[in-house]
């Protein structure tokens, strides 16, 4: 970690200015934090005693770091895990707080606001959103934003703003890169106005061959905005769609027992040479917002969200397994936004109701020409009310509260076919239909005990609803010699959780710590033991996060943060292990510095991950996935209408990995995936007013 510090020259540093009102006494004009419920309910600080960051457009495209997935990473309290190959950001996991393999459905992915997390596994792809669409990202840690979003919020919320063209002048921008790897990138994008009228339209396509053998990637994505926009409201209607083909070479298998090391000896080779996964997503939002009074705003919205995926599984180059995935989301979201002085005091008030229907269907053969011995059909539904409400209680203090009431519907269904090729053995699982009542809730404090110190906490309450590929699991029927037939039964997870912190500044430094406390019952868990997933005994998730920036010349910054996590199990058969996949110690560290005004600007950023335990390894005595710490650095400029950019990516050319699998039956055993050294991205482009 001393590299860390040498880099920046001074003592980690990142992070939050003060969030919250501004505020003077003796009857001066309260402010209170931002709530812009047009486009995202968290908005500039929306949730009054969290932890919270926000990522620009302008950090975005001037970090060294290509992928949506690596920028968050840069973030205090994010983890990443590249489960594929690590190209363009496919397949990544992102882990707020420490959920490890189940991290996709414990952090809740918004686009504008709205709920973007598929009912599966995989839950969002980061690869799916063009970079040069996004306005700006913005982080809230832990279980608060579960009032306003609904389940899954528990690790945190990441909320992806994109571009629209209200107020912009006509532009256009075009770019290409290419670099290591035979990779190719190029974007396009342009948006405008004319009187009420706005238009903004981003595209990316992008393909490479990657680091290992069959790991090529092909994807293209569009986003779209287009909106009407007058002082009484707004029209608006948002398109994001993208197409990938992906590669998947499998892991790489390390057995001293035996004297095979394939990190060594074969790093970039592939384990399943044929393997491979499509995808193909669009999402459709229509909305209005109209303003009835000052201070009183409607808005009524609905999407539809429509994923596909086709991956094939080979065995000594003929096809053994076929899934066809099909999932649609229907949803509405009405919700009112007031803001009032009716009690003495500034108060906003975010109220809705939420609809989500959404219908999961798969097919599992032998291959796609073969007949279906599998067919799963769930369907969910969630209803919510909702409401949360910040209030300035003093000058110096806020106050906010909320709470959700939803109600989760699901039916799952198992058509099996014993004739099908590869069919017989199994047995079909058992129907399902259950409903249930569940409820978020909320409270949190922001005092300012000065201009530049600041205390904030929160208490919070949030769930989640196990997603279809979970459920799919629970019904696994092999149970050899026998099939045992299963159902799709699991119970939903709960947390509680506490945080507090201080914000200060000091002159050029900005400064937040915070400490969390989060207790889970019936967390979601996939259990070796058993091949299923498992509701778990009681787990215990806490941790410390500092972040800081420091600005030492008006052409130069520092900024970075330092995250001590722990997860660990409280009850049952693993009682006091960590819960795998989870670093206890991460840190980054950057500095930006504009060497030439805007002509020569340059970025250098590094990140640490400790040690942490490999997937499958409840029991804790599996070797540990080693630390890594990584350099990336970026120079680049603009001179009239023309930018460019070089960006070197792992400088040091440090031969890492951050996800693998143990072997549940041989000590020492495990497949790793190995990711890219020393890679480089040249890039050029052009701006057209």
């Amino acid at each position: 970690m001393g590299l860390i510090f040498r880099l920046t020259g001074a003592a980690i540093a990142l992070g939050l200015a003060a969030q919250g009102a501004q505020a003077q006494d003796n009857g001066a004009t309260v402010v209170l934090p931002t709530i812009d419920v047009g486009v995202t309910r968290i908005g500039n600080g929306g949730i009054t005693g969290t932890s919270t960051s926000v990522i620009t457009s302008e950090e975005i495209a001037r970090s060294p770091r290509q992928t949506l997935t690596e920028i968050l990473s840069e973030q205090a309290g994010v983890q990443i895990q590249h489960v594929g190959a690590g190209v363009n950001g496919a397949r990544d996991v992102v882990d707020l707080r420490g959920f490890g393999a189940s991290a996709p459905s414990n952090v809740l992915v918004l686009v504008n606001g709205r709920r973007f997390n598929d009912f599966d596994l995989q839950g969002f792809d980061y690869s799916s959103i063009p970079l040069n669409a996004i306005e700006r990202i913005e982080v809230t840690r832990g279980n608060s934003g579960a009032v306003l979003y609904g389940d899954g919020a528990v690790g945190g919320v990441i909320n992806i703003v994109t571009k629209n063209g209200v107020n912009r002048s006509p532009s256009a921008r075009v770019e290409t890169a290419f670099g290591s790897l035979r990779t190719k990138e190029a974007r396009a994008s342009a948006s405008g106005s004319s009187g009420p009228l706005s238009v903004s339209l981003n595209t990316i396509g992008i393909t490479t061959d990657g680091y290992r053998e069959n790991s090529k990637l092909h994807q293209k994505g569009v986003n779209g905005d287009i909106r009407y926009t007058t002082n009484e409201g707004s029209i608006y209607f948002n398109v994001l769609a993208d197409d990938q083909k992906l590669g998947l070479p499998g892991g790489r298998t390390v057995d001293p027992s035996i004297g095979l090391n394939q990190l060594v000896t074969d790093r970039t080779g592939a384990a399943t040479p044929n393997d491979y996964s499509n995808k193909q997503g669009q999402n459709y939002t229509l909305g209005v917002s109209r303003i009835f009074a000052p201070g009183i705003e409607a808005i009524l919205d609905g999407s539809y969200r429509r994923k596909t995926q086709q991956a094939e599984l080979f065995f000594n180059g003929s096809p053994y397994n076929g899934v066809d995935t099909k999932l649609t989301t229907a949803s509405v979201t009405p919700r009112l936004k007031i803001e009032t002085d009716a009690l003495g005091r500034p108060a906003k008030v975010t109220t809705g109701f939420d609809y989500y229907h959404t219908a999961f269907t798969q097919d599992r053969s032998q291959d796609f020409n073969s007949a279906p011995y599998h067919i799963y059909d769930i369907k969910q539904t969630t209803a919510a009310f909702y409401g949360n409400g910040t209030v300035a209680l003093r000058p110096d203090t806020d106050l906010t509260a909320g709470v959700r009431y939803q109600r989760n519907t699901i039916s799952a269904r198992d058509t099996y076919d014993a004739s099908a090729p590869s069919g017989s053995g199994d047995a079909q699982g058992l129907p399902l239909d259950k409903s249930e009542w569940k409820y978020a809730a909320q409270g949190g404090l922001e005092h300012r005990i000065t201009p530049d110190l600041a205390l904030f906490g929160h208490v919070a309450h949030s769930f989640r609803v196990p997603n279809a590929d979970e459920r799919v699991g629970q019904a696994v029927a092999f149970n050899f010699p026998a099939p045992t037939p299963t159902n799709f039964d699991l119970r939903t997870q709960t947390s509680n959780e506490v945080e507090g912190g201080v914000r200060v500044t000091l002159g050029p430094l900005k400064w937040q710590t915070s400490y969390y406390d989060m207790r889970l019952h019936d967390e979601i868990f996939y259990s070796p033991a058993t091949g299923t997933n498992i509701n778990l005994d009681p787990t215990h998730h806490y941790g410390v996060e500092n972040a800081a920036t420091l600005q030492v010349l008006p052409t130069v910054r520092l900024r970075g943060n330092l995250t001590y996590t722990r997860a660990v199990f409280t009850d049952g058969q693993f009682a006091g292990n960590d819960i795998p996949l989870i670093s206890k110690w991460t840190a980054n560290a950057g500095l930006t510095w504009n060497i030439w005004d805007k002509y020569v600007v340059y970025d250098v950023t590094v990140r640490y991950a400790g040690q942490r335990r490999l997937d499958n390894d409840s029991t804790n005595v599996q070797p540990l996935i080693p630390a890594h710490t990584l350099v990336d650095m970026r120079i680049g400029g603009e001179y009239k209408n023309a930018f460019w950019s070089l960006s070197v990516q792992n400088l040091f050319n440090d031969m890492y990995f951050d996800y693998g699998i143990a072997s549940t039956a041989t000590l020492g055993r495990y497949n790793a995936y190995p990711q890219p050294g020393r890679t480089v991205m040249a890039r050029v482009g052009f701006n057209l007013p």
